[in-house]
């Protein structure tokens, strides 16, 4: 049986603010698309009950809801 391998195409928490749009829910830091091997563990962050702005209490990287 084969496996599936996911190779991320960019890099976990490189950037200060992330734009997210509602077809990225539920948010997660980092992103599914990000490298996890040098990132903190997977947190979820409740960006509509947050006003439409999220801060990651790991990294401290700021998700803005924009849709």
């Amino acid at each position: 049986m084969a496996e599936s391998v996911h190779t991320a195409s960019s890099p976990a928490n490189a950037q200060l603010e992330y734009q997210v749009h509602r077809t990225d829910l539920p948010l997660c830091c980092p992103q599914p698309s990000m490298a996890l091997w040098n990132s903190h563990p997977r947190v979820y962050l409740a960006i509509e009950a947050d006003g439409g702005r999220s801060e990651c209490p790991y990294c401290s990287a700021v998700y803005v809801l924009v849709d």
